[in-house]
C-alpha cells in the first residue's frame, strides 16, 4: 500500500466581548420616524430596533432584531459592509416582528432599515447603524466538495476547521451555522470527525441527480471566548450515476453496477496473508494516473517500491484500486498484492475513467476489518451510531433548493 493524505490546513485568530444593548424606536412622544407617522397618537406605529444605533462591539452571534407596536412591519433591510450587501432575516407569521438568520460578521458595520404601517395607516420608517466587534482569535474554514463537482452516491460533506472546537456548544453553534439546500430534500446527519472536522452523510446514498448547496455561514459564530469565525464558505455540487462496485476477495471478482444495473465484472487480486485488503464499504477518495507505491511509507522500506497506473484511492492509509501488469495471471484466481485491489491494465484504465469521487466500492470476504475514520469513510457506521456524532443530536432535513 500506499500512504499519504493530502490535508487541509487553513490559518486563523479571533476574539472579542459582549456587551448587552439597547432597543431604539421611532413613534410615540420622543420619536419620530421618517416619512408620515410618528405622532402621539395611541394608534401609530411604533418601530424598535436591536442593536441600538451608534452601539460599538456588538456580539455577532446576538441578533438582530426588530418589533412593531400599533402595527405591522412591512419592510426590513440588513445591510453590511461598503457594498452594502444584504444580510438574511425572517419576518414573523403576524408582522410585528423581524429576527436576524445568521450571525453577524466580526468588525463589520451594519444598518437596518425597518418600515412599519401603524393601525391607522400611516407609515413609519426607522434605522440603526451599529458596528460588531473586532475578534481576538478568528475562524477559518475549508470544504469539499469542491465548487461544482459531480461526485459518487456516497460522498460526504467535509466542513474543515482552522481551529478546535472544544466544547458542546461550540460544536452546536457550528452544527446550526451549517445549511444545506437540495433539488431532492432527503434526511441526514452531521458527525465529529474531530474537533477540527465535522462531516454530513444522508441517511441513505444521495439520490442521482441531486443538486446540493451547502452554506457554512460561519462568520460570527462563537467558538470559544473571543474566538469567532470570520467568513462564510459556499459549495454547490450534483450527485451523479449510481456507481457500486463490489469487490469478493475469495471470489477475487469485482462486480460493477451504474444505476442497479452490472456493466462490467472484473478479475482482481486482493491482499495476499500478511497483507489483507480492508473489508467494509468506501468511497472513491481521489484519483491520479501515475502514482510510485513504495513500502516505506507502510513501515516496511525496501519491501516494493513500483511505479503504477490508473490508481483510485479508497483509504487514507493507501488503499487504491490500480493497475498490476505484474499479477495479471493471479487476478481471478488468488490474492497476492500488499492490500490494493490489482486489476490489469485495461481493467484498471475503465474502472478509472469510469469512477467519479464518492463512489461506492464495497469489499467482502478478508478477517480485516476497514477501520473508521481511514479517509471519509462515513458508511463504515450505522444510521444510528452516525447520528449519535451530532452536537445537537438531530437529523437534518435539506431546505429545497431554489
Amino acid at each position: 500500500m500506499a500512504k499519504g493524505r493530502t490535508g487541509t490546513r487553513i490559518a486563523a485568530v479571533i476574539g472579542a466581548a459582549v456587551i448587552a444593548v439597547a432597543g431604539c424606536s421611532s413613534g410615540g412622544d420622543g420619536g419620530g420616524g421618517a416619512g408620515e407617522g410618528g405622532g402621539k397618537g395611541s394608534d401609530a406605529v411604533t418601530l424598535s430596533i436591536t442593536p441600538a444605533t451608534g452601539t460599538k462591539q456588538v456580539a455577532p452571534e446576538k441578533p438582530v432584531t426588530v418589533t412593531a407596536d400599533n402595527g405591522k412591519l412591512t419592510d426590513v433591510t440588513l445591510t453590511y459592509g461598503k457594498k452594502n450587501a444584504k444580510a438574511e432575516g425572517t419576518l414573523a407569521k403576524d408582522g410585528t416582528s423581524w429576527k436576524s438568520s445568521w450571525s453577524l460578521r466580526p468588525s463589520t458595520t451594519y444598518t437596518v432599515t425597518a418600515k412599519g404601517a401603524g393601525d391607522d395607516g400611516k407609515q413609519v420608517t426607522e434605522t440603526s447603524t451599529f458596528t460588531t466587534l473586532k475578534p481576538q482569535g478568528k475562524l477559518e474554514s475549508g470544504m469539499s466538495p469542491l465548487d461544482g463537482e459531480t461526485v459518487g452516491v456516497g460522498m460526504p460533506v467535509q466542513v474543515l476547521l482552522s481551529r478546535p472546537v472544544t466544547t458542546k456548544a461550540g460544536k452546536v453553534a457550528v452544527e446550526k451555522s451549517l445549511e444545506i439546500q437540495m433539488s431532492e430534500p432527503v434526511q441526514g446527519a452531521w458527525y465529529w470527525m474531530s474537533d477540527k472536522e465535522v462531516q454530513f452523510r444522508p441517511r441513505e446514498y444521495w439520490p442521482t441527480g441531486q443538486k446540493v448547496k451547502v452554506t457554512a455561514h460561519l462568520a460570527g459564530v462563537k467558538i470559544a471566548d473571543g474566538v469567532y469565525g470570520v467568513a462564510d464558505r459556499t459549495a454547490s455540487f450534483t450527485v451523479g450515476e449510481r456507481h457500486i462496485t463490489t469487490v469478493d476477495a475469495r471470489k477475487h471478482r469485482a462486480t460493477v453496477t451504474k444505476n442497479g444495473e452490472t456493466v462490467k465484472s472484473i478479475n482482481v487480486s486482493l491482499g495476499k496473508p500478511g497483507h489483507e485488503s480492508y473489508t467494509g464499504t468506501m468511497i472513491v477518495q481521489e484519483k491520479a494516473k501515475d502514482i510510485i507505491m513504495d513500502s516505506a511509507t507502510t513501515g516496511n522500506p525496501g519491501e516494493y517500491r513500483i511505479p503504477t497506473k490508473w490508481n483510485v484511492r479508497l483509504t487514507y492509509s493507501g488503499v487504491f484500486v490500480h493497475s498490476a501488469p505484474w499479477s495479471t495471471t493471479s487476478q481471478g484466481s488468488d490474492n497476492v498484492s500488499h492490500g490494493c485491489v490489482n486489476m490489469s491494465p485495461g481493467n484498471a484504465k475503465w474502472f478509472y475513467d469510469f469512477s467519479n469521487r464518492g463512489d461506492i466500492v464495497k469489499v467482502t470476504g478478508t478477517s480485516r476489518k476497514l477501520r473508521f475514520g481511514n479517509g471519509p469513510t462515513p458508511w463504515a457506521k450505522s444510521w444510528e451510531d452516525w447520528l449519535a456524532g451530532s452536537a445537537t443530536g438531530e437529523p437534518v432535513t435539506g431546505t429545497p433548493l431554489t
